[in-house]
């Protein structure tokens, strides 16, 4: 009697520990995959005389993804004039050479579809999703700073008005609490460093 009695408090509290640990989580950012956002473990509402008779058909299922909890993100959109063609903006943004240059920081760029680039010596790092020349630049940007894997898409889409070139800058899957530094960021670091580096 004594031997089956402390099995089942075993058991019983092995799930109460568990769904503390569960409850307690809910609402902590944890890491996303390519910003892709996971649905949080749902949570077990059992009251505890109910864990001591379902102690044993408790077992985790088997997961394809992992686990996280939804960060809150927010959309972040710019826009500036360049005095140059479409074509001199994009090669700044593309070229290894030109964009050490503007950021006066070391930066590995490969500007091809799938192409890596690490910036800022290493502050912001992701990849190239779609390159338009003279166009559009699609990429998964990240802030070292983010929860470990969030990435962001960044659209940059160029307009030629004549002499000068519009830029347009859509963000979506920043985290919330980051908004006022992405869009700073992008303002100092890319927008006016390249200004005053090219006029």
């Amino acid at each position: 009697m004594k031997q089956e009695g402390m099995e089942k408090i075993r058991n019983a509290m092995s799930t109460y520990i568990s769904t503390l640990k569960t409850e307690f989580t809910q609402g902590m950012i944890l890491p996303t995959v390519n910003g892709e956002q996971t649905e949080p473990a749902p949570q077990l509402a059992a009251k505890a005389e109910d864990h001591m008779t379902t102690a044993s058909t408790v077992t985790a299922a088997p997961q394809s993804k992992p686990i996280g909890i939804k960060i809150p993100t927010c959309k972040i959109s710019l826009k500036d004039i360049f005095l140059t063609s479409p074509e001199e903006l994009y090669r700044v943004f593309t070229t290894q050479e030109l964009v050490r240059a503007f950021t006066h920081a070391p930066a590995i760029i490969e500007a091809d579809k799938g192409g890596k680039f690490h910036l800022l010596d290493g502050s912001v790092s992701g990849k190239f999703i779609d390159l338009v020349p003279e166009k559009q630049i699609v990429m998964k940007w990240r802030f070292k700073s983010w929860p470990s894997g969030h990435l962001a898409t960044v659209i940059l889409n160029f307009t030629d008005k004549g002499s000068e070139t519009e830029v347009r800058l859509e963000g979506k899957g920043i985290p919330s609490s980051e908004e006022e530094r992405t869009k700073q960021g992008w303002q100092r670091y890319y927008f006016e460093g390249i200004k005053q580096t090219f006029g």
